[in-house]
């Protein structure tokens, strides 16, 4: 069984992976590359979860169909993290 201290501890350093990930993003790969180069895209997509049902958003075909693959992963950690563990 997972301890409550294990669990807050990886939601720390997810959100400590995530910030050093977009300063290093903004702070490295946006150096002034881009004011010759028009022919550059983003794509942007996104899961919010509400209870169990899953909202997902975007604005490209693959960014959509990647969302979908993490709201299924992470309503199935989700389902073995709470649920499994009462059985």
């Amino acid at each position: 069984m997972i301890r409550g201290e294990t669990i807050v501890f990886i939601g720390i350093a997810a959100v400590i992976t995530g910030m050093l990930l977009i300063f290093i993003g903004t702070a490295f790969l946006s150096s002034g590359k881009t004011e010759g180069n028009d022919n550059t895209k983003v794509s942007t997509g996104g899961v919010v979860l509400i209870g169990p049902l899953p909202i997902i958003f975007g604005n490209d075909k693959s960014m959509v169909s990647i969302a979908v693959l993490g709201a299924i992963i992470i309503m199935v950690i989700s389902y073995i993290l709470f649920y499994r563990g009462s059985l």
